[in-house]
């Protein structure tokens, strides 16, 4: 059971970058498009195809397992650029406090997400599936589960 976490844990942190070159995104390269959305549901779909489109080969590909390793939900807080002021916990996963710690600088490394600027800001609930490899999939943008 050790090994697993462990081995997830460098998984996650290898697939965050920190051992690994940045994102494009991450490291200022391209330009992150502004959001167009009206609302805070949209908008998550937007901040969850960037997050997705910043690690895509850390995306669990087609429909979760029954049981996933970590559930992790986030809620954060983005200025009017997209730019990440915070990041709060509400529910953790107690048994692997890695993928917490691997999905905050995920999201940081990310940053900054599409500017919200029709909203001025935005501040979301997102909900984190993890699963045993690492790979993970956002709820804005389940494939749901088997």
């Amino acid at each position: 059971m050790k090994s697993t976490r462990a081995s997830l844990a460098a998984m996650l942190v290898a697939g965050t970058g920190l051992l690994a070159a940045l994102p494009a995104q991450a490291q200022g390269m391209r330009p992150v498009a502004a959001s167009t959305a009206q609302t805070v549901k949209a908008y998550k779909v937007d901040a969850a195809r960037h997050i997705y489109n910043t690690y895509p080969d850390r995306i669990y590909k087609g429909k979760l397992p029954p049981l996933v390793h970590a559930v992790l939900v986030l809620e954060m807080d983005l200025d009017a650029s997209g730019n990440v002021r915070d990041i709060n916990t509400i529910r953790v996963p107690t048994h692997a406090p890695d993928v917490t710690i691997a999905v905050k600088d995920m999201i940081r490394r990310a940053s900054p997400l599409p500017a919200p600027a029709r909203l001025g800001g935005a501040k979301f609930i997102e909900i984190w599936l993890v699963d045993d490899s690492g790979r993970f999939q956002l709820d804005t943008l389940t494939e749901g589960q088997r």
